[in-house]
């Protein structure tokens, strides 16, 4: 019970902490508060659904250091490839379309899991890949907040109410973005090792990447809410299909490699 719960604690503990040092701020007007309360506020969100997570009555062997470590090497890794292939991209093409974005951040995202499960081949567990995805999603939802949040800090010449907004809007939809859509293809990519890369799970993998590319992509380009509550819903709807499909065969392991 206290695992399943663990997640409000660590919300309201997040949102407290927040709230302490933004009024600090206000108060005493001291500039080198500013990246303590961007940092806060990009991760409290995705840390609060990777407990979230980790608190269902799934079996998992990722012990919660490792999760830590997965959000943070996934965050710089895939915020910086990313940049870096959108940089090249827009240099060569000059244009870059929504599509071409959401492949390329998606396949950013993946590289620390891919690392991880067909690298090592230590988790063994279905449920490790989702776990594993969605603390890739929140590494890299975390460092992509904070990039928006300093960009907006400078454009509004320092208005604290321009950046919460940007922390609060990019808060409440990064578990139904980036963390939602990693860990779909984080999933399917541990299906694919855990089946010896046969055909049909290496095109049930390609299937989930590419509707999370349509998905990111989709919401990349509309930009309304009423968009976002539709693509959120999908998203959470897939993640949850997916969790009870590992629950019901969470006894599963995938072979130990020879």
């Amino acid at each position: 019970m206290t695992r399943r719960w663990a997640w409000v604690a660590v919300l309201v503990g997040g949102v407290v902490l927040f709230e302490i040092v933004r009024r600090v701020l206000i108060r005493t007007e001291n500039p080198n508060l500013v990246p303590s309360l961007i940092l806060l506020g990009a991760a409290v969100a995705p840390a609060t659904f990777v407990v979230f997570i980790l608190g269902r009555r799934l079996p998992y062997d990722i012990s919660g250091g490792a999760i830590g470590v997965v959000a943070f090497l996934s965050g710089i890794v895939g915020v910086v490839t990313a940049g870096l292939l959108e940089y090249d991209t827009l240099r060569d093409l000059g244009v870059l379309p929504m599509v071409a974005v959401g492949f390329i951040e998606e396949a950013a995202k993946l590289i620390v899991p891919a690392i991880l499960l067909i690298g090592l081949h230590r988790y063994r567990l279905p449920s490790d890949g989702l776990l594993i995805g969605v603390a890739a999603g929140a590494g890299f939802a975390g460092l992509e907040t904070m990039g928006y949040a300093f960009v907006t800090l400078i454009s509004s010449r320092g208005s604290l109410a321009a950046v919460d907004n940007v922390l609060l809007l990019r808060g409440l939809l990064a578990p139904a973005a980036h963390m939602a859509w990693t860990g779909l293809t984080a999933t399917a990519l541990w299906y694919a090792v855990a089946h010896k890369w046969r055909v049909g799970a290496v095109w049930r993998f390609i299937a989930v990447f590419l509707v999370a590319v349509a998905l990111h992509a989709t919401w990349d380009s509309v930009g309304t809410i009423p968009v976002y509550i539709v693509l959120s819903a999908i998203s959470l709807g897939l993640l949850t299909w997916f969790a009870h499909l590992l629950a019901r065969g969470s006894r599963v392991r995938a072979p130990v490699p020879a």
